[in-house]
């Protein structure tokens, strides 16, 4: 998809957003109510920061200054593709390591980025170490460690293809940025988060609306541990 919008219409792009939701559609077909509605969140919320940090405040901008169609539901996608990889076999019999290999390998691209790169990238550094923080602290350790697998994926890839680029500084000019920022998977360290805060009671709310105002069970409370 992003092949395509290296050099595409606008057309082809609103085109693309439509080709995205119903991917995004089928595939939560397959998920579990609660993962359903914390995958709305983080698409709400996303989007929320796209149009703020792209048109608004252009920290970083794509071909047509717009925030392309198939952005919003690509947000859901990475989430769900952060939460397959995070729940794969492969992955939880492998966490230590793997969060230590994230830790390594990401803790080097952003020491690389405040240290030596021709383009500073502070931005890029305080976003890992909210990573790290999610890693060490945060309640969803394998879906961290697929996001900063797909997150940083679609960084280098988009800005290599010149889909998206990241200014050199924030609005303020206090805060330089890479062309990627090195720790760009932290920010979903933070979509999940409220994701997991808001899910649960807007399933609740959701449930009840249905039932007429009567009590449901907590989504929560009737799933197994494997699905929380």
């Amino acid at each position: 998809m992003l092949l395509l919008d290296a050099d595409g219409s606008l057309w082809l792009q609103r085109g693309l957003g439509l080709a995205t939701w119903v991917v995004l559609l089928l595939v939560l077909r397959a998920e579990l109510p609660l993962v359903r509605v914390q995958t709305g969140v983080v698409v709400v919320v996303a989007t929320a920061v796209e149009y703020t940090f792209s048109p608004l405040l252009e920290v970083y901008t794509y071909r047509f200054d717009n925030v392309p169609a198939y952005v919003p539901p690509g947000h859901g996608l990475v989430y769900i593709a952060a939460l397959a990889l995070g729940r794969s076999l492969l992955v939880r019999a492998h966490l230590r390591l793997g969060t230590a290999l994230v830790l390594v390998v990401g803790g080097c691209w952003a020491a690389y980025g405040v240290t030596l790169a021709d383009r500073p990238d502070v931005l890029g550094f305080f976003w890992f170490c909210c990573l790290a923080g999610f890693l060490f602290w945060g309640p969803s350790g394998p879906l961290y460690v697929g996001a900063f697998i797909v997150v940083s994926y679609l960084e280098v890839v988009g800005t290599a293809l010149g889909t998206w680029q990241w200014q050199p500084q924030d609005p303020t000019g206090l805060v330089s940025i890479g062309n990627p920022p090195s720790g760009a998977a932290g920010g979903y360290g933070w979509f999940d988060l409220y994701a997991l805060l808001l899910a649960g009671p807007l399933l609740v709310r959701w449930r009840r609306l249905r039932a007429g105002g009567r009590p449901t069970d907590s989504p929560v409370s009737a799933m197994t541990p494997d699905e929380r």
